[in-house]
């Protein structure tokens, strides 16, 4: 009698079972785990959008790859690549490509449970624990009228990059942000964690064709689409502490086939940030010298010792030496009634008319944004010792030099209320984190700026000089 088994090597045997298993995951359990997550975060979302004052749009929760295709197939970017083809030489194929892993790079995978439950509460913790916060609005009631329906975009100074954190934390009961991040932070693990906040990674300074016209379509979309935005309209860090010219790049992406007459309303809400301390302040005074810049290791090694010296210190001891950090909301800015009153149609300008008239704005919010930067007790003590051109002065005189300096600044305007005025204590925490910083020598209650840091406190000083 024939034996009908058949037999097979062990390997084989282990290779098929292997196989097996991958098609039963991928055809059966694989699909049916996304789509019981999906269902979760829509569930979520759905809660979130009960409480949040400007609702999670559907663009943000479209799948990634279907925003991918979109952009990569986008009219206006075959256009170009056609064109790129023809002028170069170069296979559409090869810029195809090109293109697909622009749009990779930047559409971001925005997660609402990594934005909530790890986002915000990282945010929070980091916040607070480096700084006493302080927010408040110009007008409070103007801001919780805001017209839910319009594209919200909060237009901001760079002051640090602890700004994106900041802003996150204190936006995130009324807001999910969108925001622009350099390709600083396309590190394993942080990439996906930005991404899953809503962040999309951009190449500054690229002058590419190609990327320029899918990242400028990436952002008009999510602008038509009504995602809430957060745009630094100096591009970059202060390195200088004054506030630089705006420059329009995003503003030009969302405004350049902006028709006010039948998009969605966009609203720019003007942000001031300023802090008594800035992280990064010694690196950016040695900037253009790379030299002097703090290496990877010398960062690691300061962020160790402040989190030893301070994980164990009261939230006292922490605030004594890192301060305030503070953020004033201003006024709504309503973009259909400016190009009502100024007679604007973007969509239907030529480039050599809508670069003026973006440029313009931009200048404008740039105001905005000046007129609501916070005035906080470091930068007003350093205004005083900039006046004194480095005499010595008592801690009673710095304490009177700086209620003149604020009574001073409120009259002309700025953006500070009677009882926001720092009391004397407050004074005196801030004189105290200038002299264990050496940034200030004291001696018998005499007061001098150290010289190797006259940069320093004239730095800080320029966070506040429009209002001298």
């Amino acid at each position: 009698m024939l034996d009908d088994s058949v037999s097979l090597p062990t390997w084989l045997f282990i290779l098929l079972w292997a196989a097996a298993v991958y098609a039963v995951v991928v055809s059966i359990l694989y699909p049916s785990v996304r789509w019981f997550v999906r269902r979760r975060l829509n569930r979520a979302v759905e809660r979130l959008n009960t409480s949040l004052s400007i609702k999670i749009k559907p663009f943000q929760q479209t799948k990634r790859q279907e925003l991918i295709d979109k952009l990569v197939y986008d009219p206006q970017v075959l256009a170009l690549i056609d064109s790129q083809a023809r002028e170069t030489n170069v296979p559409r194929e090869a810029l195809m490509l090109d293109v697909k892993r622009y749009a990779r790079e930047i559409v971001p995978s925005f997660n609402a449970y990594v934005y909530y439950q790890l986002g915000y509460w990282l945010a929070k913790r980091i916040s607070r624990f480096l700084y006493r916060v302080r927010v408040s609005a110009v007008d409070q009631t103007v801001l919780q009228t805001l017209d839910k329906d319009s594209t919200v975009v909060f237009v901001m100074n760079h002051r640090s990059n602890m700004d994106y954190i900041l802003i996150c934390y204190l936006a995130a009961e009324q807001v999910t942000l969108s925001y622009a991040v350099g390709e600083w932070a396309r590190v394993f693990p942080l990439e996906s964690i930005i991404r899953a906040m809503g962040a999309f990674f951009v190449r500054r300074g690229s002058q590419n064709p190609l990327y320029r016209k899918v990242l400028g379509r990436y952002v008009q979309l999510a602008t038509e689409s009504g995602v809430c935005q957060a745009v630094f309209l100096e591009g970059g860090l202060s390195r200088d502490g004054n506030v630089a010219q705006p420059k329009i790049g995003f503003l030009d992406y969302m405004l350049r086939h902006y028709d006010h007459r039948r998009h969605r309303n966009i609203t720019f809400i003007p942000v001031g940030i300023n802090y008594d301390r800035v992280i990064e302040d010694k690196n950016l005074m040695h900037w253009d010298d790379k030299s002097r810049r703090f290496t990877k290791w010398q960062t690691f090694v300061r962020a160790w010792r402040f989190l030893r010296v301070n994980l164990f210190s009261d939230s006292r001891s922490r605030w004594q030496r890192y301060g305030y950090a503070g953020v004033n909301f201003g006024i709504p800015f309503d973009m259909r009634t400016y190009c009502k009153k100024h007679q604007l149609t973007f969509a239907d300008m030529p480039q050599r008319e809508r670069i003026p008239a973006v440029t313009a704005l931009a200048d404008h919010l740039m105001e905005a944004v000046r007129f609501v930067i916070p005035v906080l007790p470091v930068p007003v003590i350093a205004t005083v010792f900039v006046k004194q051109q480095g005499k010595g002065l008592r801690s009673l005189d710095i304490i009177a030099g700086c209620d003149e300096i604020i009574d001073d600044m409120v009259a002309a305007g700025a953006a500070i209320r009677e009882e926001q005025k720092p009391r004397q204590k407050t004074i005196s925490a801030a004189l105290d984190n200038l002299r264990h910083r050496h940034i200030l020598l004291e001696e018998s209650d005499v007061y001098r700026v150290n010289p190797a840091f006259e940069r320093l406190i004239q730095y800080y000083a320029n966070s506040i000089i429009h209002w001298r």
